[in-house]
């Protein structure tokens, strides 16, 4: 249960109309591992356990290709409430360590992190690059429209999309939060052992720092945003070797680091 239909009253110029509209629905996550609360996430239903696997990847809780048990506990509407996951202890990772204390909303990617430290992300900057153009970009763009259905019904959910270095589309996931449908898509890559064939990583909307972090862990060289980038996202993807856009839209994009991605035939003005 994606979108929900809600009661409204459209107020246009001097007229007034009773509406009944469709929304995308927000609701609450409870993530306990071996019977411990870990944090609550706010989340759009649907892909939960690619939205928990993602998640742990790139908290550096869980990262091994096994698979690991779970129990799933739905409210009366039927929508998942809690998911209580089971980890051996050897296979926890250090992230574990440092548990998330507060709720995580859907528009907060860091919300519970205890330090400033926390915020880091290590590992060895992408050397090899990829060249592509503004062409293909915006097509595949065009392949992931067809399959944001939430989006399509409700206008209030964002959207991720994986492709390969063919530029086909591996998954795609929405979810009210922007990192949360990323999640969503890592998880999904990594259930189905594909995450290594994962090269381009496109956003529906504005990326953050954590949206360039998990592309990091992930090995996506190349993140691709309809909208703004932050300034932490183009510090941190200067650092990491990624390639960040930003306001991909019609004809035009903002390229915030590593232009030599992007094949070109324009000239400075």
């Amino acid at each position: 249960m994606q979108t929900l239909k809600y009661q409204g009253l459209k107020i246009h110029q001097n007229t007034k109309t009773s509406i009944e509209d469709i929304l995308v629905v927000e609701a609450p996550l409870q993530i306990n591992i071996n019977r411990e609360a870990y944090t609550v996430v706010m989340r759009t239903p649907g892909d939960d356990i690619e939205l928990v696997r993602g998640l742990l990847f790139a908290e550096d809780i869980y990262k091994k290709q096994k698979s690991f048990s779970f129990e799933v506990k739905k409210q009366e509407n039927e929508i998942p409430s809690i998911v209580n996951i089971t980890i051996p202890k050897n296979d926890l990772g250090r992230g574990y360590l440092n548990k998330r204390s507060l709720l995580s909303v859907s528009s907060c990617g860091i919300c519970g992190k205890k330090e400033l430290k926390d915020i880091k992300v290590d590992g060895n900057k992408f050397s090899k690059t990829y060249h592509f153009s503004s062409d293909e970009l915006h097509k595949m763009y065009l392949k992931m429209i067809v399959f944001q259905n939430t989006f399509n019904t409700s206008g209030g959910s964002h959207a991720a999309g994986i492709f390969n270095k063919q530029q086909e589309l591996l998954t795609i996931r929405e979810d009210i939060g922007r990192h949360n449908a990323v999640d969503k898509t890592i998880g999904d890559l990594l259930i189905r052992n594909k995450l290594d064939e994962a090269k381009y990583l496109l956003v529906s909307g504005r990326v953050s720092y954590e949206i360039v972090s998990k592309a990091f862990l992930a090995k996506i060289p190349i993140i691709v945003a309809v909208s703004a980038c932050s300034s932490l996202a183009v510090d941190f993807a200067k650092e990491f070797g990624i390639c960040l856009i930003g306001f991909t839209r019609g004809d035009k994009m903002t390229i915030y680091s590593n232009p030599s991605f992007v094949k070109t035939n324009v000239s400075y003005v």
